[in-house]
């Protein structure tokens, strides 16, 4: 019998409540200009979601080495999400590995200014702007 059935045949004071969440957070990877583009949609939230920013970050950067990520579809961050961004940032940092933060929405944009995370991300306003600091940061280092 199918999910949407279920009401039917227990009655109109069952609602019905699908047994599987959608994920709310989206990431898609794409190479760009020599460094990996990490596109974020949804919410970074305890739970899956900040679980699975941390586990792609730490599949993809070991190898690529540089990388930005995208927060221009992230609605909103959590503190969890907001601690998987900052132990991000540290363990790249200490890695030696280049990650820059790019086009935060104003909520977000908000938070990492109440935070005084600002100070502490390399946040630009846009992809483009984070790939051309990041290819300074290549020509400084070189």
């Amino acid at each position: 019998m199918k999910p949407e059935n279920l009401a039917g045949v227990l009655g109109s004071r069952v609602p019905f409540v699908p047994a599987t969440r959608e994920k709310r957070l989206k990431l898609d990877l794409k190479a760009q200009g020599g460094a990996v583009v990490l596109h974020c949609q949804g919410r970074i939230i305890f739970g899956p979601e900040s679980r699975a920013l941390t586990d792609i970050v730490a599949d993809v950067l070991p190898s690529a080495r540089r990388m930005i990520v995208d927060l221009a579809g992230i609605e909103t961050v959590d503190s969890a999400g907001l601690g998987e961004l900052v132990l991000l940032h540290m363990w790249a940092e200490a890695a030696g590995y280049s990650m820059k933060f790019a086009s935060p929405r104003l909520p977000v944009r908000r938070l990492l200014e109440l935070t005084n995370l600002v100070a502490v991300f390399d946040a630009y306003g846009s992809v483009a702007e984070a790939m051309a600091a990041m290819q300074q940061e290549e020509v400084c280092s070189a």
